[in-house]
């Protein structure tokens, strides 16, 4: 090995190992060691700018970013479908709220009494497509309302979709149809009659405002249902004035009369063609063609009531012995079908009438739950209709029940009249007497009027075309201000008694 040559560096000559393995030296060769695989790396550093290069979305600036500080109650205002304040779990369980991924509750009652709940009245409107769940919901709410001490009140069903809910409670619902026994007598006093002869004369006049004034709002409702080609049949002052003195003068209440005497829609209707002398003084009539003539409208249109849509139905004193302590009662109207919607919205006026009249005296914490299906029918009939609709949901407080109604979409109420009527005014205005609206699945067509009608974002507007499209049972439940996305469950006992399609099932 030369001297000259660069440290480190081979220049053809044997090295030491080689020179010492000439003369059968070997020297002790070091252990190779296998280098161990390196693990995966689960996070990279990446540039703050990210990557440079082709296709990575490099950035010259950074987005600003603002921070914003708020309180959960004020959090829904921007992100309206992260997180809503939780409901108290009180009330019936409806199934999943799917934001939270906890149980949702109604307790309708429950939220009018708790502040930290924006809702002042315990009714509910609940829309939806057909199809899509509304009815199943609807039963499902009531059949678990029962659990806390709530009864069913079916104020008509044009469908017999609550017979078979009526039945699991060993209970027979009251079919009312042309040739059946079944009457329904809508100026029926109701409890307010017991122990009239025994009341001051204080209580005895408060009783009769209520009844009279339940009386003349179902009458003029009846009466402004008729038609006079496009134009309903008008109610105006006088004829108020003719009617509340013919029910005071057949009940006896103007003779100061202890005992009162029920009365009918006919027996009005006769007097009214037959009017007596004191009835023509007291109504301020110079005579009796005076009074025939003024009154030819309101006695003809009670007597097409009478002698049509009436006949049979609600013409009679009532016929049927109403268990109010059974969990549930229903009247059925499918056998009014064939008869038209005219017809089943008359029968649903009177129905709410008699209704309103036998939960007047209502005992402290005997609350219901009351079904209104269908309730576009009785809307349609015109404003005094509406307004007798009205006068049931701002009783809601008073007694406690929950007036539940059911219809396919909001626009259903303005049906009610002609765009900016007096009708299709009051109809809208329901809707600020049910704080909780229950909103299943919709067509896109029926986004504009969540917006207009109920003043739905575009979020939830998608929610209720989108999602709650794509299966059974799920809505946007609206509590006051406060929206909930939830899927009702349902248990296969309820499967079997919340099922409408029976007739769909038996053509198939």
């Amino acid at each position: 090995m030369s001297a000259r040559t660069p440290a480190g560096r081979n220049a053809g000559g044997r090295n030491v190992s080689r020179l010492l393995a000439d003369f059968g030296h070997d020297l002790p060769s070091a252990p190779t060691s296998t280098a161990a695989a390196k693990e995966a790396r689960l996070f990279r550093h990446a540039p703050r700018r990210g990557p440079r290069w082709a296709g990575a979305g490099w950035s010259p600036a950074s987005a600003p970013v603002s921070s914003w500080r708020m309180t959960s109650d004020q959090t829904p205002v921007l992100w309206p479908f992260i997180s809503t304040p939780g409901l108290p779990p009180t009330g019936a369980q409806m199934g999943i709220d799917m934001l939270s991924g906890g149980a949702f509750y109604a307790d309708p009652n429950g939220w009018v009494l708790d502040d930290d709940v924006p809702v002042t009245n315990p009714n509910l409107f609940s829309f939806g497509k057909p199809g899509r769940g509304k009815s199943a919901t609807t039963k499902a709410f009531c059949l678990r309302m029962t659990d806390f001490g709530y009864r069913i009140l079916v104020l008509g069903d044009p469908k017999d979709e609550y017979e078979g809910l009526c039945k699991f409670f060993g209970v027979e619902p009251f079919a009312i149809g042309p040739g059946l026994p079944t009457r329904i007598n809508p100026l029926a006093f109701g409890p307010l009659l017991a122990g009239w002869d025994q009341l001051d004369a204080t209580e005895a006049q408060a009783r009769a405002a209520v009844v009279f004034g339940r009386w003349l709002t179902l009458v003029r409702g009846l009466v402004g249902s008729q038609r006079i080609g496009d134009q309903r049949v008008p109610f105006g002052p006088s004829d108020e004035v003719v009617v509340k003195t013919a029910l005071q003068k057949l009940t006896g209440y103007i003779l100061g009369q202890t005992q009162l005497t029920e009365t009918t829609i006919p027996q009005l209707w006769h007097l009214l063609n037959n009017p007596t002398d004191d009835l023509i003084e007291e109504c301020r009539y110079a005579g009796e063609r005076h009074f025939l003539d003024d009154t030819r409208l309101l006695r003809d249109a009670l007597g097409q009531l009478v002698s049509g849509a009436l006949a049979g139905l609600f013409d009679d004193h009532t016929t049927i012995d109403v268990d109010w302590a059974a969990p549930i009662q229903s009247l059925s109207l499918s056998r009014l079908e064939p008869l038209g919607d005219e017809a089943i919205g008359i029968a649903l006026t009177c129905l709410n009438s008699w209704g309103r009249g036998m939960r007047e005296m209502a005992a402290p914490g005997d609350l219901r739950v009351v079904v209104r299906d269908e309730s576009w029918k009785q809307l349609r009939l015109g404003p005094e209709a509406v307004k007798s609709f009205d006068a049931d949901l701002r009783l809601s407080r008073r007694d406690g029940d929950v007036q539940f109604a059911v219809a396919h979409k909001p626009s259903d109420l303005l049906s009610a009249g002609d765009t900016g009527s007096q009708a299709a005014t009051i109809a809208k205005d329901l809707l600020h007497l049910a704080d909780v609206k229950v909103l299943h699945g919709q067509d896109l067509g029926v986004a504009r009027e969540l917006e207009s009608m109920l003043g739905l974002g575009p979020m939830a507007q998608d929610l209720v075309t989108g999602w709650a499209m794509q299966g059974k049972g799920r809505a946007l439940w609206c509590v006051g201000e406060q929206h909930y996305k939830v899927q009702t469950v349902l248990h296969p006992v309820e499967l079997h008694l919340t099922f409408t399609n029976q007739a769909l099932t038996g053509a198939a």
